[in-house]
């Protein structure tokens, strides 16, 4: 069962089943759903995993949670990663230095992790919404990666309708490309005058607007989300973590039971949220290392316990995912951690003062599972073109993962590195840093570049997106996003 992050208003039911949190994901005063309670693993499950393919582990854990959907939809949602370049292992393990591996969770239709989670979710919440013949809207803000992904993995589907909102100039020009060319009737793309906060606090808004919901009423559609915000998300998150874990097993790289560093490059913290949900099952993770770029909101909060947005501007990095100062999934911790309540009162105090302290023993709370560092630009374009010379490319916000790994590591332990994204999806950012210039590249131009300097394969789906053509080009100011979306369901 699910449960509320910031206790129940006496409106809703006290615990929902999956399906319920999944179709229904904004919960009482704002919070989001939680599971009432993780199921645990132990080291003859991660023994026996070692003898499994990627979809096996994902089923077995599917099960551990006793979800309310049918086995059946659970396999053909999994049978979805047979689409990802490798059907025997979608998510290969790379070792790059002695200690330090990269789980590649990048290699499915777009290009990004997004796809690990969005593919097979999109596929049990297109089933719910059938099975209940009831019209969804699926709201997903992005800040590049899971637009794409939401759009690919909805697209045609029945009984749902997508409205996908990305901060125009915000996002590389491949990750915008893939979202307005993308085809499909029951689709809407808009560009917002604005960052991706203002993208994710207009979703968050309609989803806990009651006009707006009784307006889709009026054409019989209720409302979802496919951000992280919803669980659908997370449960698939928590997977990659445990098969990290298990192909370092079963390349004996690492003996059963012992610990490992995991290292996660974090804007909106649900991949981090997932590293915390595998640790607490019993994945035996010494710590998570998270890395940000200079929009160090993360590394505040689990160095010094402050959430300050007070004088805070949004800035524009090389790794435009983790342009973020508003991190959804942290609000899942802070309940683990601290309690309804207590969770409530913090993100009360973050949304009417811009700011929140942790107490000297929640700080330590946290810091059980968490560190953190934050890196620049230029230190990114730095280990990118280090790593290409040694034939390993790596994205812009895998980059800023190196950091963690050469200062926060306290013990000699094998770590996993989470390596979000292609390299192609930013082209620019990587021609300039393996040329170390400062040139003005076209993301076509980057692409072609690196494919004859470094001899990397470009795959078909991004070739192909600068001849599409393109189907999605409004672009708004914030106060239009709730006309503009109920424009699109009116037809």
């Amino acid at each position: 069962m699910f449960i509320e992050t910031r206790g129940n208003d006496g409106q809703r039911d006290t615990k929902v089943e999956f399906s319920y949190a999944i179709m229904n994901p904004s919960a009482s005063f704002g919070g989001l759903y939680v599971p009432e309670n993780l199921p645990k693993i132990d080291l003859e499950f991660l023994q026996l995993a070692t003898k499994k393919s990627y979809k096996q582990i994902t089923l077995d854990i599917l099960y551990l949670f006793n979800i309310d959907i049918e086995e059946s939809v659970l396999e053909e949602a999994v049978n979805l990663y047979d689409n990802f370049d490798d059907k025997k292992n979608p998510v290969p393990l790379k070792q790059i230095k002695d200690d330090l591996f990269v789980n590649e969770l990048y290699h499915g239709p777009t290009r990004a992790f997004k796809d690990m989670a969005l593919q097979p979710f999109g596929h049990i919440l297109s089933n719910v919404a059938q099975k209940q013949k009831q019209d969804y809207l699926i709201l997903a803000a992005t800040s590049g990666d899971t637009g794409p992904a939401t759009l690919d993995t909805f697209a045609n589907k029945e009984n749902i309708k997508v409205a996908c909102l990305y901060p125009s100039g915000g996002t590389s020009d491949v990750q915008r490309l893939q979202m307005v060319t993308e085809k499909g009737k029951n689709l809407k793309v808009i560009g917002i005058e604005g960052n991706f906060d203002d993208a994710q606090n207009a979703l968050k808004t309609l989803l806990a607007s009651q006009t707006f919901k009784d307006e889709l009423e009026k054409s019989n559609i209720k409302l979802s989300a496919a951000n992280s915000v919803n669980f659908g998300r997370i449960i698939f998150q928590i997977i990659y973590h445990i098969f990290g874990y298990v192909s370092l097993l079963k390349q004996n790289r690492i003996s059963l039971g012992e610990s490992f560093y995991q290292i996660v490059p974090s804007g909106n913290f649900g991949n981090a949220l997932g590293a915390y949900y595998a640790k607490k099952m019993g994945l035996p993770i010494e710590k998570i290392l998270i890395a940000s770029n200079i929009n160090n909101i993360l590394t505040d909060l689990i160095t010094k316990g402050e959430y300050d947005l007070r004088d805070r501007e949004l800035l524009l990095t090389t790794s435009p995912a983790m342009d973020i100062l508003i991190s959804s999934n942290v609000e899942r911790v802070l309940f683990d951690k601290y309690g309804a309540s207590r969770c409530k009162e913090l993100m009360e105090d973050l949304k009417s003062n811009k700011y929140y302290k942790l107490s000297s023993d929640e700080l330590k709370a946290l810091q059980e599972d968490f560190s953190a560092v934050y890196c620049d630009d230029e230190f990114a374009k730095d280990t990118i073109r280090e790593f290409a010379s040694e034939n390993y490319i790596m994205d812009p916000h895998t980059a800023t993962c190196l950091k963690a790994y050469n200062e926060l590591k306290e013990k000699n332990l094998p770590c996993i590195l989470c390596s979000t994204a292609e390299w192609t999806k930013f082209a620019p950012t990587m021609l300039n840093a393996i040329k170390n210039d400062k040139k003005k590249y076209t993301d076509k131009e980057a692409l072609e570049g690196i494919n004859k300097s470094l001899h990397v394969k470009i795959p078909e789906c991004i070739n192909s997106l600068f001849k599409k053509e393109i189907l999605h080009n409004k672009v708004v100011d914030k106060k239009d996003i709730e006309k503009e979306i109920l424009k699109f369901i009116k037809g």
